[in-house]
């Protein structure tokens, strides 16, 4: 996650953003939380964390309503087996298509099929490790601008109760909001009420700094 986090530090200081909103969805939360840790926040105006795996996925006798380690040493086994079968199959909870009336979309889950085969097989593997054995309570702690973070509470990647509902006490007057029902990927199953939700806090954030 440090890797992640300075990669994104070097590239905002290349570009030198101002003012720049981070958005970041599971691992992606993670990262965005390291970089404040790791960076502070003299470019970040605001932070979103969406089904994200903050402050720590894995069981530990400090975190008990985390994940057991099992259940990423598995992930770890199917990776290294059938890393092509495995990306198909986990599209199922990670969408929500394994509920009953769900209904699948064929595209989404090759996208996302897609999107997994174009990384290498190595950072694959250590990412498991990367985002489940990660704690990042203190990177939290260091949060000081407006933070808006998002969770379904039928999330079966990152259960919400280790996550999303500890996050949100962390974090300084951030700010929770629970979907009923939503999966983990519901950015792209339910992007209309995602983005409506994302825009309308970027607008209430900015009017209050005003």
């Amino acid at each position: 996650m440090n890797t992640y986090a300075d990669d994104l530090a070097a590239l905002t200081e290349k570009l030198d953003l101002k003012e720049a909103i981070h958005v970041g969805h599971s691992t992606g939360g993670g990262e965005v939380a390291r970089y404040i840790g790791r960076h502070g926040t003299r470019r970040v105006v605001m932070a979103v964390l969406i089904s994200s795996v903050p402050p720590l996925m894995v069981k530990t006798d400090k975190n008990p309503g985390g994940l057991p380690l099992s259940v990423f040493d598995g992930f770890r086994a199917e990776v290294a087996k059938n890393r092509a079968q495995f990306y198909k199959d986990i599209t199922l909870p990670f969408y929500g298509y394994n509920r009953p009336g769900a209904k699948i979309s064929e595209g989404i889950r090759e996208h996302w099929w897609l999107q997994g085969m174009l990384g290498g097989m190595k950072p694959h593997y250590d990412c498991i490790k990367a985002f489940s054995e990660t704690d990042f309570t203190e990177d939290l702690k260091k949060f000081d601008v407006p933070t808006l973070v998002l969770h379904g509470d039928d999330d079966q990647i990152v259960p919400i109760g280790a996550s999303a509902l500890m996050s949100a006490k962390i974090v300084k007057n951030a700010k929770l909001k629970v979907y009923p029902g939503f999966p983990h990927g519901m950015p792209a199953t339910h992007a209309d009420q995602i983005n409506a939700d994302l825009l309308a806090f970027f607008k209430q954030s900015k009017e209050m700094a005003a």
